[in-house]
């Protein structure tokens, strides 16, 4: 998929401040948040809008607690492809989007591989039908390394905005 529009946006103290508290609280109502950032509702409301049209806030999402919900196993896999063409990539990227286990797909560089996803399921019984069922039957995909996280020590979804002026 490609990605949005990378101009940049020109964004105030107050912006800033009412993106630390949606990274933190997506739930937020507008007054709550208006309360935070220290402005009246609709001025704040009128600027969330602002920040959700200029591309800069893209979704708003609720983070689940993967092993609650039986979700143990989160693997690290470097993908290597046997063409580097944009059809080739294309169709493997299309392909990926749609396994519900693959938090995360990169597209990089500097490592003897073409592609990094996250992929979290169950158990090792769920990852290896996934990594032969799936990944491996994808065409051109030449070799697959995986690594399993042991603990998760920063796992975080915020940006960090204290370089924003």
């Amino acid at each position: 998929m490609p990605e949005k529009s990378s101009k940049l946006v020109k964004i105030d103290k107050t912006d800033r401040r009412i993106l630390e508290q949606v990274q933190q609280n997506g739930a937020l109502t507008n007054q709550e948040l208006a309360d935070k950032v220290g402005l009246s509702p609709s001025p704040c409301l009128r600027r969330v809008r602002a920040l959700e049209e200029a591309g800069v806030i893209v979704r708003t999402v609720t983070v689940l607690d993967h092993k609650k919900l039986g979700l143990s196993l989160t693997a690290i896999i470097l993908i290597g492809m046997d063409r580097h063409t944009p059809e080739r990539f294309a169709a493997f990227e299309e392909q990926v989007a749609g396994y519900p286990e693959v938090q995360e797909c990169y597209l990089i560089t500097g490592q003897d591989a073409d592609y990094m996803l996250k992929v979290v399921v169950p158990d090792m019984d769920h990852y290896h039908h996934f990594l032969l069922n799936r990944i491996t039957r994808i065409q051109g995909v030449s070799g697959v390394h995986s690594s399993f996280v042991l603990r998760r020590v920063i796992d975080s979804t915020a940006l960090p905005l204290g370089y924003l002026s």
